[in-house]
């Protein structure tokens, strides 16, 4: 089964689904669902949570309670092995990316069968190369 890290700029498109302007969303809502449907397994960076309710508290703070505790709710595991760390560092100073984003990336590429899901193209277009990537408005 595959191992699926899905990113920030996936998650926040969880949660702000009904926000206009908010590209690839259906997209995202079905990655949801294939996880809900297990489909795949997710696997993701210790930071995500917290990165995500950054977010939601500048955006909506009146919803960013709610809103950690539905996320944490779903129990996804986490990688936190030095491994993890490591190979993040190594995808920051090669791809110039803050280790917060390649954390995700990593995750991904610490299972053979590891893949990212992204909605942030800007991280995409630098990180294709090191492989096992899918761009959510791509994803099917």
């Amino acid at each position: 089964m595959t191992a699926m890290a899905v990113d920030a700029s996936v998650a926040l498109k969880w949660v702000f689904r009904a926000r206009g302007g908010e590209a690839d969303v259906e997209q995202a809502l079905a990655a949801l669902d294939h996880i809900r449907q297990g489909r795949f397994s997710v696997l993701q960076p210790p930071h995500w949570l917290a990165e995500v309710g950054a977010v939601v508290s500048r955006l909506e703070p009146r919803r960013a309670s709610e809103v950690v505790g539905l996320l944490h709710a779903m129990e996804f595991p986490v990688a936190d092995d030095v491994d993890v760390y490591r190979r993040a560092c190594e995808l920051a100073a090669r791809l110039r990316q803050h280790v917060f984003d390649t954390l995700y990336h990593a995750v991904a590429l610490s299972r053979p069968d590891g893949m990212l899901l992204t909605a942030d193209e800007q991280y995409y277009r630098r990180a294709v190369g090191a492989g096992r990537i899918t761009l959510l408005r791509d994803y099917r």
